[in-house]
């Protein structure tokens, strides 16, 4: 088991013993019920990179290229336009048109709108030991501007160490075992983010520490969580020790040049089958 399975095992088990049930929930599922989920908060996970230890989850097939390329369409070619993102690969974003073709002022809108990335590259350059290198998707005069989802993860915090670059991810809120939870896509994107920043700014990748304030199982997850535990215990009793690691390509080092050609996944063979998570929207 890898470090991010371990977590998984922890945070599923914390939240079907501990967690509380929600009232009159804003998510519903496609046919119309209720998305009501078993919470729990203030959720903390830090991996160090440099020491192997990347964030993916080997209980399920993560879909770590299309969390990758989302990445690109918020802070690499920063867009809220749905055919745009999917142009670039991302499909999901469909359920959440505000009915112009836009997610609204959010996530990549905001990130164009304030030149956050190239501020906050530009931050590590010129005064790595500074304190202020925040990226915060949460800009209160974009929500109230459009309707929309508002960010899941929606703050950054940046901070040079001697040759590493670590990183912190605030999360308000998470579905956890499909987005947010323990190596899962929101961990993986994230943890790119900060290779292709480090590998920009001329840092080693070095620790990610992922906070998340309230992360959930769906009332309709919990049969997958439990078959994910299952699984945990069938990886303790197996001889495989995988350690999964995302890869760059050594020739590349600007940030805006980087595609997903150019990221390989080494060492991960995630279990089948995948399980089906219905989605709340």
């Amino acid at each position: 088991m890898n470090k991010a399975d371990q977590y998984m095992e922890r945070d599923i088990k914390n939240i079907l013993e501990n967690g509380y049930i929600d009232e009159n929930p804003r998510p519903k599922y496609a046919d119309g019920v209720p998305a009501h989920t078993y919470s729990v908060n203030h959720v903390c996970r830090t991996y160090d990179l440099s020491k192997g230890e990347f964030p993916i989850c080997s209980l399920r097939r993560i879909a770590w290229k299309t969390g990758i390329k989302e990445i690109f369409t918020i802070y690499q070619r920063p867009t809220n336009s749905i055919s745009e993102m999917e142009k670039m690969g991302v499909t999901w974003w469909k359920d959440w048109d505000i009915g112009d073709g836009t997610i609204g002022q959010r996530y990549g809108a905001t990130v164009k709108r304030y030149d956050l990335i190239n501020k906050l590259i530009d931050d590590i350059k010129k005064d790595p030991y500074g304190r202020r290198k925040v990226v915060s998707l949460w800009q209160e005069n974009d929500l109230r501007e459009t309707a929309g989802l508002a960010p899941c993860a929606y703050n950054t915090i940046w901070n040079v160490r001697g040759k590493y670059l670590d990183m912190v991810l605030i999360q308000r809120s998470g579905d956890m075992l499909t987005a947010s939870g323990a190596g899962g896509v929101n961990e993986v994107q994230y943890a790119a983010l900060l290779i292709m920043i480090a590998r920009y700014t001329g840092y080693k990748p070095g620790v990610f520490t992922h906070f998340v304030a309230n992360e959930q199982i769906y009332d309709r997850h919990i049969n997958q969580a439990k078959e994910m535990l299952k699984r945990v215990k069938n990886l303790k009793n197996s001889d495989t020790q995988s350690k999964p690691m995302l890869k760059l390509n050594p020739e590349k080092t600007n940030f805006y040049d980087m595609t997903i050609e150019d990221f390989s996944m080494e060492n991960y063979d995630p279990i089948v089958p995948q399980l089906k998570l219905e989605l709340g929207i």
